[in-house]
């Protein structure tokens, strides 16, 4: 529920692409590209981050990396996933909103049919835009509007307060759209009762620094609002020192309605199963708590209650599955 395509740009990939392209990039191999993800902070991830999108020019290349991302995703064990784009980073230099959204719509298509993978696209607007931006956005995605599952708001978090985009989100609902925001992952708790409190969202996108107010914990617990947590993103960027210092744990122990996810698993090196193992290893979580985070993504989806009835009927069975054999 909480990855970003933009952030599935594998090395060998960007390189291919920008060849292709003709666009000029500071790294020669796949190699010196990972020697680069050292991130201070989140804006110093975001900094590579836009320098690798770049390369992304036409409707192909926007189908070649949501194709290979599904690809993955599959191999990963993933059966439904709600991928972010951004179109704004792309219109900037002088990409068509239709070429990217063409390919990503495509592709998603034709991995259904290939794997039986389920995806949904979801539009993303950067936080350190103007409210204006993010209805010129919304004006520019109109003829995809059957075809988008929700929109969200991510981007540089600090001095970029939820409060800046209420309108914005007001329209989001007006039109029937579901939300979701990124707050609390480096901003304040004050950012996580902003976006709960004036933007309403369905799901808050990390929100680790709720756990600073617990007034908020018990306001956002009650409302059973889903929080997408991204351990090994928070790590990677410094946000948290290590995962065994990471409050996931803290926050289930709330009562919070959290779930596990990759955030950007290209840059961060590590997919859903990864993530996952990670959380497992340095978090000591055990089966049925993994279980559950599984559970509560699948809640916090924006498929519709069939179908989120049915993932989780296939994970009680797996669940159950696995259960006999440990207890045989």
């Amino acid at each position: 529920m909480h990855v970003h395509l933009e952030g599935c740009l594998e090395p060998e990939l960007l390189l291919a692409l920008a060849r292709r392209n003709q666009v000029a990039v500071p790294w020669q191999t796949a190699d010196q590209l990972r020697d680069a993800y050292q991130f201070r902070d989140l804006r110093s991830f975001l900094d590579l981050y836009f320098a690798g999108c770049l390369v992304l020019r036409n409707q192909q290349d926007f189908y070649e990396l949501t194709a290979a991302q599904l690809d993955r995703a599959h191999q990963d064990g993933v059966a439904h996933t709600e991928i972010f784009f951004g179109p704004q980073t792309f219109t900037d230099h002088g990409v068509p909103v239709g070429s990217a959204l063409n390919g990503i719509l495509d592709a998603i298509a034709d991995a259904g049919e290939r794997t039986g993978i389920s995806a949904s696209l979801l539009v993303s607007t950067h936080r350190h835009r103007s409210e204006s931006d993010a209805f010129a956005l919304l004006d520019s995605v109109a003829p995809w509007a059957d075809r988008i599952a929700g929109f969200g708001m991510g981007g540089a978090e600090v001095g970029n307060p939820p409060e800046k985009f209420v309108r914005y989100f007001d329209e989001l609902r007006r039109q029937g759209f579901r939300t979701c925001v990124h707050a609390g992952e480096e901003g304040p708790a004050d950012y996580v009762r902003q976006a709960f409190e004036l933007l309403r969202p369905d799901r808050i996108d990390h929100g680790i620094t709720i756990l600073d107010d617990q007034d908020l914990v018990r306001e956002v617990a009650a409302a059973g609002t889903p929080l997408t947590v991204c351990p090994v993103s928070n790590v990677r960027l410094q946000v948290v020192p290590s995962l065994r210092e990471h409050p996931l744990p803290r926050m289930l122990d709330a009562g919070l309605s959290v779930s596990l996810h990759s955030d950007d698993p290209a840059y961060f090196e590590s997919g859903l199963a990864a993530t996952f193992a990670a959380a497992a290893e340095h978090l000591d979580l055990d089966r049925a708590t993994l279980t559950d985070l599984a559970r509560n993504s699948v809640r916090a989806s924006f498929l519709p209650p069939a179908a989120r009835q049915a993932l989780l009927a296939r994970i009680d069975t797996v669940s159950g599955s696995i259960g006999g054999e440990a207890r045989g």
